[in-house]
């Protein structure tokens, strides 16, 4: 990256579901912005705009980020993986599990969240698969055991970054649940993607 205190822009190289991205920016765009405006991945929303819908959450390093708030240049050398790039997550089928387990349970809405949605769910289950507590996990310092043992509290808290939650809400948290449950705890620990 060319960054310079003294220029408004910089030269940086994003890596995105798999490919680079040769960009010259504007240090103050957010990744979202280079999604969207300059790249064409128009699979992640733009919705609030201030962090507090989740509509344009990717994953960054395997972990859910807002994409609104994180300037793009910040971005660099790290791997990112938008909705376009989540089937590339799985085994080799057309979809990842977590796509599969909304379409089975109608977690689909309106369509507008289920990006964000579906990469917070990837993101959920990869923090669960490495143990990391929620809010309600009954054992803080120990954590999560397993995926598999995520209850419906566990995952609408873990959800709960997502705000839009019309009439499939309900649905959503089968599909978390489902996705946890079909993939066992040592595949889950890696399906937000390895560091």
């Amino acid at each position: 990256m060319s960054l310079s205190h003294h220029s408004p822009s910089s030269d940086i190289t994003l890596r995105i579901n798999g490919t680079s991205h040769s960009l010259t920016i504007d240090n103050r765009t957010t990744l979202l912005d280079v999604l969207r405006e300059r790249l064409g991945l128009t699979g992640t929303k733009k919705g609030c705009d201030h962090g507090q819908c989740g509509a344009c959450t990717v994953l960054v390093d395997g972990e859910r980020v807002n994409s609104c708030l994180m300037f793009a240049v910040t971005a660099e050398e790290r791997e990112i993986v938008s909705i376009e790039g989540v089937a590339a997550l799985s085994d080799g089928g057309e979809l990842h599990p977590v796509q599969r387990a909304f379409l089975d349970h109608d977690g689909l809405q309106c369509g507008y969240c289920t990006p964000g949605q579906i990469c917070s769910a990837i993101g959920a289950l990869g923090e669960a698969g490495r143990g990391w507590p929620s809010h309600v996990t009954e054992d803080t310092a120990t954590g999560v055991a397993d995926v598999s043992a995520l209850d419906a509290r566990e995952v609408r808290e873990r959800m709960s970054g997502n705000l839009c939650r019309c009439g499939a809400y309900n649905g959503i948290v089968e599909a978390v649940l489902e996705a946890a449950g079909a993939r066992g705890a040592q595949d889950t620990a890696t399906v937000g993607g390895a560091r």
